[in-house]
């Protein structure tokens, strides 16, 4: 992680934001999005390499990862939690299926938790395309959910979700209203970024990220069009319940300002 540079904005010090994501979702270009701010420094999916480690599954550099990011998630949680780099918004990009059953979930209600999804039909025809047999929990959905309800539970009030599609359908208007809720000001700088990686992506982006460093913008809404396969069927069923319960509390979009920094 690198600190963004000094700012005067008393509302955004020390501000820490969780995205809370599944897999085959447009959470890297929104990782950009966040990243593009003068005021805001993210990080990437920091529990990866724990999850790689305690599970065991093989994904493409998993040695890598486990070698070169922190294993220890008592660790990183630590750092989530503790002082903000730069003293800024710091924008954590989680994948919600990396908090393992056994892991502690107090610490995310020291963070500005939101949640970003992606329709089943859309989200599972991709991710068969890297893991050909997915379970329920390698969508993240059910994690989503938990978390959802914790944070509603505990501020009692809904915390914000936003929806893949309609980020890309109206990106202004999406981030904006995304801002409003997160209580933090919408910048301009969100809409676009020049192309290429980042010191702060994760070392897997040689294996994933090849469209996000080609990309300046958030790109059209591409309707998917392979069905989801017949075998996946009665998970698909079970996805669509656990993504409706969040879709109905999904943002709309915010009308532009005037004027914006």
């Amino acid at each position: 992680m690198t600190a963004p540079p000094a700012h005067n904005d008393a509302t955004t010090d020390g501000i820490r934001i969780a995205m809370w994501s599944g897999p085959r979702n447009i959470s890297t270009a929104l990782m950009r999005a966040w990243g593009s701010r003068p005021d805001t420094v993210v990080c990437d999916e920091p529990l990866y390499a724990h999850y790689l480690q305690a599970t065991g599954r093989e994904h493409p550099g998993r040695e890598a990862i486990i070698a070169h990011h922190d294993a220890d998630w008592r660790a990183v949680v630590e750092r989530l939690t503790g002082p903000v780099p730069g003293g800024g918004l710091f924008y954590q990009k989680h994948m919600a299926h990396h908090l393992l059953p056994e892991m502690d979930r107090d610490w995310v209600l020291a963070l500005r938790n939101a949640f970003l999804i992606r329709d089943p039909a859309e989200m599972l025809p991709s991710l068969v395309e890297v893991l050909p047999e997915p379970t329920l929990r390698d969508t993240g959905l059910a994690q989503q959910v938990e978390l959802f309800e914790r944070v509603q539970t505990a501020t009692e009030q809904a915390p914000p979700v936003i929806d893949a599609k309609d980020v890309l359908l109206d990106p202004e208007g999406m981030l904006r209203a995304l801002c409003d809720a997160l209580d933090v000001p919408f910048r301009a700088a969100m809409l676009s970024w020049e192309p290429g990686p980042r010191a702060t992506d994760g070392i897997w982006a040689t294996h994933w990220y090849d469209a996000v460093e080609q990309s300046t913008g958030f790109q059209p809404h591409q309707p998917k069009p392979e069905p989801v396969p017949d075998r996946l069927q009665p998970l698909h069923a079970t996805c669509q319940d656990y993504y409706q319960q969040l879709w109905a509390h999904r943002l709309q979009p915010a009308s532009s300002g005037a004027a914006d920094p």
